[in-house]
């Protein structure tokens, strides 16, 4: 049996760099063990498989090389970068069914905005339980490394400069390690340069030593930024994916209530066709 299977890239910058992904468009019948080989095959760090949904407009699950996961930004607005591609977009707003719930996707003006969960904040972590992953002299100890999900848990690790964060070079044996004993994805490290917030991602306990765009992290880092006072904006903007050659561009909203809870979260950006692939599955 042969399998075409669309790649798009999500979070791009000028229709340049971005996080790839593959998308599957209506293939009911495969077998979640299809689902994982497809994913292995393609090599991506995560592969999206629509089909239609009983209780929204469409349901979407998501693969990694190694495991099915409940949620993926990037992999979402590839496969809407797709259908926008295919001329398959009929409508400003959509509903996904997901394994963490029904969720929107709203268009704008080209970019995919994708509703998240509400912010759950977990442990924070004392820096010595990171000892082995990278040198700790690069953390920045005025902000606390927090365990925090808007559908996936990422560790988010405060470090003191662009040029630290660029010059790190991880452990992914023990990231993997620490990863594991906190039950995350992995660990999302970020730094400021004047307005701007820049982000490299660490997921080696799914296999993904390095991911160029990651909107649930993001999504996450918003909501930990606004809660905490550290810097409270509406609409953020974070840079990811240089250290890949893939710069990336990702948008999160935050809907703020009148008594200033954080009432819903977007994340957004956005995404190009790059190719379709021919898959031969035994």
């Amino acid at each position: 049996m042969n399998l075409s299977v669309y790649v798009a890239s999500a979070f791009s910058k000028n229709n340049k760099g971005g996080n790839k992904a593959g998308v599957v468009l209506n293939e009911p019948t495969l077998a979640t063990a299809q689902k994982m080989a497809i994913a292995k095959q393609l090599g991506y760090a995560e592969t999206a498989f629509l089909t239609e949904s009983n209780c929204a407009d469409y349901k979407l699950e998501y693969f990694t090389p190694k495991e099915e996961v409940d949620l993926c930004g990037h992999a979402t607005i590839g496969t809407f970068a797709i259908l926008m591609h295919l001329n398959k977009i009929h409508k400003s707003q959509y509903t996904i069914e997901t394994n963490s719930g029904v969720l929107t996707i709203t268009i704008k003006d080209g970019t995919i905005f994708m509703e998240q969960n509400q912010p759950t904040f977990y442990d924070t972590i004392p820096p010595n339980k990171l000892t082995g992953c990278f040198s700790l002299n690069l953390l920045n100890t005025n902000y606390p490394i927090q365990i925090v999900s808007t559908g996936l848990k990422d560790i988010l690790i405060p470090i003191k400069s662009e040029a630290d964060l660029y010059a790190l070079e991880p452990n992914f044996e023990e990231v993997k390690k620490v990863s594991k004993h906190y039950e995350v994805v992995g660990m999302h490290l970020y730094t400021f340069n004047a307005d701007r917030i820049i982000c490299r991602n660490f997921a080696p306990l799914f296999d993904i030593n390095e991911e160029a765009a990651t909107g649930t992290s993001n999504g996450a880092l918003a909501c930990y930024l606004y809660k905490n006072h550290y810097l409270r904006k509406e609409n953020y903007v974070f840079e990811q994916g240089y250290s890949l050659h893939s710069p990336s561009e990702i948008f999160v909203n935050l809907v703020i209530s009148n008594k200033d809870e954080i009432e819903k979260v977007y994340v957004g950006g956005k995404g190009y066709y790059c190719e379709m692939q021919d898959l031969s599955m035994e």
